[in-house]
């Protein structure tokens, strides 16, 4: 029998009864138990923590955020661990949708499901809902059709005689015409995919509308064949002008395929799971954010991007790659900006509110490294704002001009805190709300 359970990062899963509505504690099925026991052994093996494992009845979950599946039926839905007052389940939910739209380059299309801020389903559920309203739209405007060459045998002419493979005809088969010809047809593969993703959610979902819209639609694309080579048709996925209204599409099919995930669960069971890693979710959508808002003559290189720094060299080769989360450069000033998807404590200075050591050495090297012309980069971290950490902390120096900040970043108001204080060149300014 299937069963929802709904947690957040950090949260204990344990087979022993407990008592519900807790975000940070709950109960699976002892096969749903051993079933995440495996995939946390295998992500082990791949160097990934997902889980671990606290006796014989209980698991932590590690940060990642998202929804995973398992063979037995349970959905494991997990939020981000932000929202402490209020609604938390519907806030994290909010929350979540919000950095995947960021982090993936999505556009929601908001208008495919009345109240989409009161739609309380699971992140799997607003996914197919996204794609099926995406689907809907793209085979209002009519699905693109393309030409496909056949040969085949007939006892009429049509199009080209293969007039090589006609003359090897044995003897007796005179009568029979060996021909190519084209068919005009939607068996591409942009269709293919679209029909594989639109099987997987007819399957998957358990929401009335979804369920209600897919099969509508399968009703309509029932002539398509399914994709059997996903990632070859992905590769195969046209971007001509004539495809331009398949490409709002192409993401949600992605996920809903598991390929475009962070993070995918790989192996023989393939539902409905799809998992990221929370601090790259708050770095790609800090970078987002930033993309938006500097000023013209301002450029952001991203961890991905650029060969980066080297902490040495050892007999001519550069050793220990220095690569940070951002770089902001204007002219002759340069900013390096770390995310950490970490709660920090500002009511906590005896204990160093909470920050890693091992962070400011690496943004020490940051320093050093990364200097333009001498002159002295600033220096920030940037850490998720909640109601332990409002505000920016004091600078930090460390000497010969060199200083770090501390700043919050509001997930919920979209704004940097104390962005003006380290002059980062941000084409209007990020007032705090009040």
């Amino acid at each position: 029998m299937s069963a929802s359970v709904t947690v957040r990062e950090y949260a204990r899963l344990t087979t022993e009864p407990v008592p519900p509505g807790n975000l940070d504690y709950a109960q699976v099925s002892e096969s749903a138990f051993e079933w995440l026991c495996k995939l946390s052994a295998r992500f082990n093996r791949n160097g990934a923590t997902l889980l671990q494992v606290e006796g014989g009845c209980s698991l932590k979950w590690d940060s990642y955020v998202g929804v995973l599946e398992t063979p037995c039926g349970t959905r494991l839905e997990i939020l981000p661990k932000h929202h402490e007052e209020g609604d938390c389940l519907l806030s994290g939910r909010q929350l979540l949708r919000k950095l995947i739209q960021r982090a993936l380059d999505l556009n929601a299309r908001e208008a495919s499901v009345a109240g989409l801020q009161l739609f309380e389903a699971p992140l799997s559920e607003w996914v197919m809902a996204q794609f099926l309203a995406e689907l809907d739209l793209l085979v209002k405007r009519g699905v693109r059709f393309d030409y496909q060459r056949v040969e085949e045998e007939q006892r009429f002419l049509r199009g080209q005689l293969n007039v090589v493979a006609q003359m090897r005809q044995r003897p007796g088969r005179q009568h029979y015409f060996q021909i190519r010809h084209d068919v005009f047809q939607p068996d591409r593969a942009e269709n293919r995919l679209l029909k594989s993703a639109l099987e997987q959610v007819a399957k998957s979902t358990k929401d009335a509308n979804n369920w209600r819209l897919a099969n509508e639609l399968r009703a309509m694309l029932g002539e398509l064949p399914a994709s059997r080579q996903i990632a070859l048709d992905f590769r195969a996925w046209s971007t001509d002008r004539l495809m331009a209204h398949y490409q709002a599409i192409k993401p949600w099919c992605e996920l809903i395929l598991n390929q475009q995930m962070p993070l995918a669960v790989s192996g023989e069971w393939r539902g409905m799971s799809m998992l990221f890693p929370m601090e790259q979710l708050f770095e790609r959508y800090v970078e987002g954010w930033l993309r938006g808002r500097l000023e013209s003559n301002a450029a952001l290189v991203s961890q991905g991007k650029g060969s980066g720094k080297a902490l040495c060299v050892h007999r001519g080769s550069k050793m220990f790659r220095l690569k940070p989360d951002l770089l902001v450069d204007q002219g002759s000033r340069r900013w390096v900006l770390d995310t950490k998807w970490k709660r920090i404590d500002e009511t906590l200075p005896k204990e160093n509110y909470g920050l890693s050591q091992a962070d400011f050495y690496q943004l020490f090297a940051y320093g050093h490294k990364y200097r333009v012309s001498e002159a002295q980069p600033v220096l920030a971290l940037i850490y998720p704002k909640w109601k332990g950490l409002s505000d920016a902390l004091p600078v930090f120096e460390f000497g010969e001009g060199l200083q770090l900040h501390v700043l919050p970043f509001d997930l919920d108001r979209d704004y940097l805190v104390g962005a003006q204080a380290m002059q980062l060149p941000l084409a209007q300014a990020i007032a705090q709300a009040s």
